[in-house]
């Protein structure tokens, strides 16, 4: 195989794995909070304890997929545009 259709091949497994994952799982862990919800913070001793709650995933912990975003705003262009 040249490397031409090496790399194709290689992207369109890896396409297909995002796709998979995104369709059996729409929402990951918040990068921002690493899912707690909240950001981490300590105290005077250095002792870790809660701080204040994650504004990008609203204190879940979850945020929705790239790849799940974009499904679903094609969907609703799709959607709109054939009513």
């Amino acid at each position: 195989m040249t490397p031409i259709v090496l790399a194709v091949a290689c992207l369109f497994i890896v396409t297909l794995g995002y796709s998979a994952v995104c369709a059996g799982s729409p929402f990951g862990t918040c990068r921002k909070c690493n899912g707690f919800g909240f950001a981490m913070d300590t105290d005077r001793k250095g002792r870790p304890k809660r701080g204040k709650s994650c504004r990008r995933c609203k204190a879940t912990g979850k945020r929705i997929r790239a790849g799940r975003w974009l499904f679903n705003r094609a969907q609703r262009i799709y959607r709109e545009g054939t009513r």
